[in-house]
């Protein structure tokens, strides 16, 4: 998958595995992707993968939650 849909895969199990609200879901991406937590997705397409971004979901709401 692009490194776009990893991003929108990532938000869409936040949602779905944390019972949140989407805006809530974005938000927490967004700020991931401030803090360079995706730093290299976009530059090696092989990271963007479904399991991949069920690690990066649990991650993402473990930290910004």
């Amino acid at each position: 998958m692009t490194y776009e849909e990893h991003l929108d895969e990532v938000t869409t199990l936040i949602t779905e595995k944390y019972d949140i609200a989407d805006a809530a879901a974005i938000e927490m991406v967004m700020r991931a992707q401030a803090d360079d937590f995706f730093l290299g997705h976009d530059d090696d397409p092989s990271i963007c993968t479904l399991d991949r971004a069920h690690l990066d979901a649990k991650a993402i709401f473990k930290k910004y939650k």
